[in-house]
């Protein structure tokens, strides 16, 4: 008989924590939430004051089963989800879905899996945070709300399958409006002066800039023309003493920032890899807002760092967290043993949880002394000084083991400076005037749109990586890279006494890893804030955090929260659907001088496609899809009518037509009745046959190899997927059970299996139209 039943919610987190309890205790994993509101349905009743209606998921049920039974034979429950919202309201369905008792059954929370930290809390359990739950639920059932009755209403308006969500809304909102500032923005040139100078005597070269900025090609070059007969000398030298402090340990934003920064890591991907840091006991609990370390955390720093560089580079403090509505765990992301510099692992891990110890221990390490020099450089031939900043370290602290990224994609290192004085003679080696084009704000990376959500208040630490996943999965944002384009700029350059110019050819706006909005979230987006523009405010959503705080904190009740919210918000969905036609983001290019007819861009059924002629004319109009590298908001009349051009005839091959054209998800082949899609590399303007036909050949090949075997003309088949071998009757997918040999199978045994409803295909539930 089992006395301590220890329930957390991951079969890693149990392995762990299952090594520091003796024999009495067994360690059990509920694989997550085991109790949800049923996708199929709302499950909120509204007329009863928002309760949700919970039920334990179909997946979950073994698992419930399994436990129910050890929580029954066990003399004491103990509940030890993770210590943030979301994990206290596993704690309280596990209480619900196993009929635990109060008298036996105690709640337990730790920051870090450490058997001094297990058995800390085991010696200081508590009851479950109904507040905490209700924070929690708050959310849920408010998120359940404004989807469940958003989304229908973009369907009917928009297009069919969209969906929407309340943080998402925002987040994308803010990808669609830098993307409008950047389309609106009219870059303009100056022409900057740097010099290259050397103090007579001395081979060191150093560089200034004048402060003053030329419109014009012809001004810059009367400039450096004065400069051919002009001396230079050091008008003054100023050194100030300077000093750099260490950033704060790590919150789950500034991990998120970091890891994109340093290690090209996604939101996602860094939450996963520290997930399993945290669960195999490497470093504390990831989700959190706070800089604070512990006591016991700031002694370990200061030995490991006095052990390793010297009692000089100590200097233990603490900081205080800045943002908005701080919440959930109370220490900072760090190490639970700072003697550990490294660990073993898959290289992910080594890789986060070494960023995760530098930026810890520099935390806790002395600022950098530096020495920070200007000097000022006359011209006889100017009114202005040319001016040189540079650094020397004098002291390096910190940052012999951390320095922090920045999103500044222009910064530049500063000179170490010869030494000088003033009176010294300099020579000029070289002077250049180059042209340098204003830049339009950077796009959104996954790391800054972090950064701003949590500036703004949107969102908790929780719900940062879930929000930007969930908006790239609809295709309203698209994370890519793009080249950067190539602009021609002038350069203006005095040497040996003489003035050249010449053009040079610059990379601007080069694009990595950067989030687009697609046609779709830019039309959803208009839609919303045309109609919803309250809810969608960043405002409005920061107050929503703050009031799942106040509810956290037993300052509000939550399904008070949720009334006044639903209100005004059904209202304003029964308005919109009333008093609101077909939203398209239809935009009029011109007319087509063929039919002189009019030539529109808008969302269609399928995605963005291009319409020649009016909906409401006698005439059917004409309608072709958007290349996916074309946009509504950018395509031209030119290019909209070349979509026209399709579908191309080619040939024949095997006495079969074979043509090309553009459908919903891009430019295709069409051969014998097939579908072959063309590469990135292939234009369907201007691909050949030949290259057809090699595609319709490579596409052969792989399903070749994908074919296991078949019956019936090809009516049923067995194949090979990309999660093993499945079966396939009538385009309808079955899954082949596991003690099954594919290559085995009859004719018989295909039926048998595709009439069996544990391998059927999984229901797609759609909402009735009223």
């Amino acid at each position: 008989m089992t006395k301590n039943l220890v329930i957390v919610e991951s079969p890693a987190k149990a392995k762990t924590i299952e090594g520091f309890l003796g024999k009495d205790y067994t360690v059990k994993s509920s694989f997550g939430h085991v109790m949800d509101l049923n996708k199929t349905k709302i499950s909120v009743d509204i007329e009863n004051d928002f309760e949700p209606d919970y039920e334990i998921s179909p997946d979950k049920k073994k698992v419930v089963a399994e436990l129910k039974k050890l929580a029954k034979a066990a003399d004491m429950v103990w509940l030890a989800s993770d210590e943030d919202r979301e994990g206290e309201a596993i704690s309280w369905h596990l209480y619900t879905a196993l009929k635990l008792s109060d008298d036996k059954t105690k709640r337990i929370v730790f920051h870090e899996i450490t058997k001094s930290a297990i058995t800390n809390a085991i010696e200081n359990p508590r009851m479950i945070d109904r507040n905490l739950v209700s924070a929690q639920q708050a959310r849920r059932v408010l998120d359940r709300l404004v989807g469940y009755e958003l989304s229908p209403l973009l369907w009917r308006k928009v297009k069919p399958g969209l969906s929407a969500g309340r943080v998402q809304s925002v987040a994308v909102r803010l990808i669609v409006e830098r993307e409008k500032e950047i389309e609106d923005f009219k870059s303009s040139s100056d022409f900057r002066i740097r010099g290259e100078f050397t103090v007579d005597g001395d081979s060191k070269t150093f560089y200034a800039d004048y402060p003053i900025r030329f419109k014009t090609k012809e001004e810059t070059r009367e400039f450096l023309e004065k400069q051919i007969a002009a001396e230079f000398s050091v008008a003054n030298v100023e050194t100030k003493p300077g000093k750099k402090s260490p950033a704060p340990p790590f919150t789950t934003s500034t991990l998120q920032q970091e890891a994109s920064r340093k290690l090209g890591f996604s939101v996602a991907n860094t939450m996963r890899v520290a997930q399993r840091l945290y669960e195999s006991g490497k470093i504390t609990y990831m989700r959190t807002d706070s800089v604070n370390l512990s006591k016991t955390a700031l002694a370990m720093a200061k030995e490991e760092i006095i052990s390793n560089f010297g009692k000089e580079y100590s200097k233990p403090r603490n900081f205080s967290t800045k943002s908005k509505g701080a919440q959930e765990a109370h220490e900072a992301i760090r190490p639970t043993y700072f003697n550990n510099d490294t660990v073993d692992g898959a290289s992910d891990e080594q890789r986060l949880y070494s960023l995760i110890w530098k930026r810890t221990i520099a935390s806790q390490m002395s600022e950098a002394q530096l020495e920070k020099t200007t000097i000022s450089i006359e011209s006889t031939k100017a009114q202005d000084y040319f001016s040189a900043t540079g650094e020397v370290i004098k002291f390096d602290g910190f940052l012999k083991v951390y320095i922090e990224s920045t999103d500044d994609e222009d910064t530049e290192d500063e000179d170490v400076l010869p030494a000088t004085k003033k009176g010294d003679a300099l020579s000029l080696i070289e002077m250049r005037g180059r042209e340098r084009f204003t830049k339009h704000l950077p796009r959104y990376t996954e790391a800054s749109l972090v950064k701003k959500l949590e500036e703004l208040g949107i969102g908790r630490p929780s719900t940062f990586a879930p929000t930007i996943s969930t908006i790239q999965k609809r295709e309203y944002v698209i994370k890519e890279s793009r080249p950067p384009i190539q602009k021609k700029i002038d350069l203006i350059t005095l040497k040996n006494g003489k003035v050249d110019s010449t053009t040079l050819m610059e990379n601007m706006n080069s694009e990595k890893a950067k989030l687009f909005p697609t046609d779709v979230g830019t039309v959803v987006n208009e839609f919303l804030v045309q109609n919803f523009n309250d809810v969608l405010e960043y405002d409005f959503t920061a107050g929503v955090e703050k009031e799942f705080d106040d509810i956290a904190e037993g300052k509000k009740e939550w399904n008070q929260m949720i009334k006044e919210f639903y209100g005004p918000f059904h209202n304003k969905i029964e308005t919109t659907q009333e008093q609101t036609g077909k939203f398209s983001g239809e935009r009029l290019l011109g007319k087509d001088p063929e039919t002189g007819k009019n030539v529109f861009v808008k969302i269609g059924r399928y995605g963005p496609l291009a319409q020649i002629g009016d909906t409401e004319s006698e005439e059917k109009p004409k309608f072709a899809g958007l290349r996916k590298e074309q946009s509504l908001q950018t395509i031209t009349l030119k290019e909209a009518l070349k979509l026209f051009d399709f579908p191309r005839e080619l040939g024949n091959y095997e006495d079969k037509e074979v043509t090309v054209a553009i459908g919903r998800f891009g430019p295709y082949v069409k051969h014998d009745g097939k579908f072959i899609s063309i590469k990135k590399e292939d234009d369907p303007a201007s691909i050949s046959l030949e290259r057809a036909i090699e595609l319709i050949e490579a596409k052969r090949l792989v399903e070749k190899n994908k074919l296991i075997k078949s019956f019936n003309d090809g009516e049923i088949q067995v194949l090979n997927g990309r999660y093993g071998p499945y079966l396939s009757i009538k385009k309808q997918n079955y899954k082949i059970p596991k003690d099954v040999v594919p290559e085995n199978l009859t004719l018989e045994e295909c039926i048998k299996i595709s009439e069996d409803p544990k391998n059927m295909p999984k229901k797609k539930f759609t909402r009735k139209k009223k």
